[in-house]
């Protein structure tokens, strides 16, 4: 169910993909390598797991998911798989920290205010979309998984 055929001719997955990927990519690279900013894989590591209190495994499965993941989606490989990892990370985002911020995204940037689910009930949605669909249109599992079965003949 996972790995199965996607149709090519499918644009929706691609704009999905896509705007996942320009939406997460940017924090996953800054977990990971310090881009855009960010502290880079040890800091990171090091900071949610003391100061968030999060499990070494989980804040290294975050950074994994953000970054990896979501390069997948960018190029369609192993779309279905990828897009449950970033939903299940986000899932967990949403349930600790998230889910007391109300609805709406902290535009004003008052202090001691989280964000809230408007955001995530957007990324959902593409998510399901990749996870419906698979990697559409100009994906990586269009070509590996759309392949004509064959049979061996004596």
């Amino acid at each position: 169910m996972l790995i199965e055929r996607t149709n090519t001719r499918n644009w929706v997955p691609l704009f999905a993909r896509l705007a996942i990927f320009l939406s997460i990519f940017p924090h996953g690279a800054q977990k990971l390598f310090g881009w855009f900013g960010g502290a880079g894989f040890s800091a990171t590591m090091e900071g949610l797991s003391k100061g968030a209190g999060l499990p070494m495994f989980i804040v290294f499965l975050v950074i994994i998911i953000e970054s990896i993941a979501t390069l997948f989606l960018l190029i369609g490989f192993l779309t279905r798989i990828s897009a449950a990892a970033v939903f299940i990370n986000f899932l967990g985002i949403v349930f600790t920290v998230t889910i007391h911020s109300g609805y709406f995204m902290n535009w004003k940037g008052e202090a001691g205010r989280g964000e809230g689910l408007e955001f995530f009930i957007l990324l959902f949605a593409l998510l399901i979309i990749l996870l419906i669909r698979g990697g559409g249109k100009f994906s990586l599992d269009a070509l590996l998984f759309n392949r004509p079965k064959t049979t061996l003949s004596r």
